[in-house]
């Protein structure tokens, strides 16, 4: 279970890496569905767009869960 919780943040850094590049190319990647939002914060001047992806962020998720399980 302690596995699961360690594998959540390399499953956030993968969707962000691989939608970046699938969402700035154009393409919504057909069944993994990336799409853009937009994250403003007026305080501090931020305006930035990034793009996700459910499916992409499951399927890393379980990816580095199962590696995570093997080395330990």
């Amino acid at each position: 279970m302690i596995a699961f919780f360690k594998a959540i943040p390399f499953g956030i850094f993968l969707t962000l890496i691989v939608a970046l590049f699938m969402g700035s190319g154009g393409t919504s990647g057909g069944v993994l569905h990336v799409f853009p939002f937009d994250v403003q914060y007026e305080d501090f001047g931020l305006d930035f767009r990034l793009y996700w992806s459910w499916a992409l962020f499951l399927a890393g998720t379980f990816l580095s869960f199962f590696m995570i399980l093997m080395l330990e």
